[in-house]
């Protein structure tokens, strides 16, 4: 087959085209421009890999990038508005135009990336978007599955990453409770995606959800256990985290947290919202959240550097 992932440099677009690549599909990878982020030139580098330039927000673009595929994996989006990059147009337009482009060129299947709790009239940008864009993708003329997974760790991730950055720099850790959350390992999601653009899933919306079943704060102590850090939780209100997203976004790259992720957690991330079908048992993530796993998606470690601050890297200038 030959599939399109847009997002195809990013953390599970990455994962994604680097496995189907390895299964002998040709992969169109959807970019915008020249991506160096080291997760990203390593998926450019591997062969049946094709990159398209194109934005999800130029629909001609795409349906060039689109032609001769047989399916589309739509895996771009945001956790933070940053300049023009907004949940509108990334999430809402963006999506539109990706549906519109594989209709235009005849694709036949797509299968959209949502998140667990997306849901209309929450409050909450990030969720709504993401409900916004699951309606277009249902409304096509296409083949659609869409994936509602919840919080996605591995190799590249967000959690695992900024979690042990976090911890080798700061001896405080600020907890936020009991909140609990099912971690999803990446390789479980991929095959899901799999099994979705290969047509398993038609007509379908699916929750994606980890095994394990943990409180953020009792996560946070296993990671430290892990990469054999002291630290201590100290528990503060939702409010205080809400701050830090606040400030995070304002002067980091890629934030520590961002109040999209804050709301989530704040929600719990175990508990699925408008996801109307079932996965099929054998595609049931297996994967727990233990010490191998986390190992096995941990980055190299070390502290923060002034590169993770926005005054020293434009975080304009990549899509994820």
């Amino acid at each position: 087959m030959r599939i399109a992932v847009t997002g195809g440099t990013g953390f599970v677009g990455g994962h994604l085209a680097t496995h189907l690549a390895r299964e002998g599909h040709e992969v169109v990878v959807v970019s915008r421009g020249v991506d160096q982020r080291p997760g990203a030139v390593h998926v450019t580098e591997l062969g049946r890999i094709e990159v398209a330039r194109a934005s999800i927000t130029d629909r001609r673009s795409l349906e060039q990038a689109f032609e001769r595929c047989d399916a589309v994996a739509h895996c771009a989006g945001i956790n933070r508005e940053v300049g023009n990059q907004t949940y509108q147009a990334i999430h809402v337009d963006g999506t539109a135009n990706v549906v519109a482009a594989a209709e235009a060129v005849g694709v036949t299947r797509v299968a959209l990336m949502s998140f667990l709790r997306a849901r209309p009239a929450c409050g909450s940008p990030y969720h709504e978007s993401k409900w916004t864009a699951e309606e277009i993708t249902r409304a096509s003329k296409l083949r659609w599955t869409v994936l509602k997974p919840g919080m996605v760790y591995g190799r590249g991730d967000h959690f695992l990453d900024h979690l042990s950055h976090a911890l080798f720099t700061f001896p405080v850790y600020v907890g936020i409770g009991d909140r609990r959350i099912r971690p999803l390992w990446i390789d479980d999601l991929v095959e899901v995606l799999v099994a979705s653009v290969e047509g398993r899933l038609e007509q379908q919306t699916v929750a994606v959800l980890g095994p394990t079943e943990i409180g953020f704060d009792d996560a946070v102590r296993m990671i430290a256990d892990v990469l054999n850090r002291r630290v201590l939780v100290v528990r503060l209100p939702m409010a205080f985290h809400r701050t830090l997203a606040w400030v995070s976004e304002k002067v980091m790259t890629v934030p520590l947290v961002a109040k999209a992720q804050v709301r989530m957690l704040e929600e719990e991330i175990v508990t699925p919202v408008l996801a109307f079908d079932e996965l099929p048992h054998d595609l049931q993530p297996r994967t727990p959240f233990d010490e191998h796993s986390i190992r096995a998606g941990l980055p190299e470690p070390g502290r923060f550097r002034l590169k993770d601050l926005r005054f020293v890297n434009d975080p304009t200038k990549s899509i994820r």
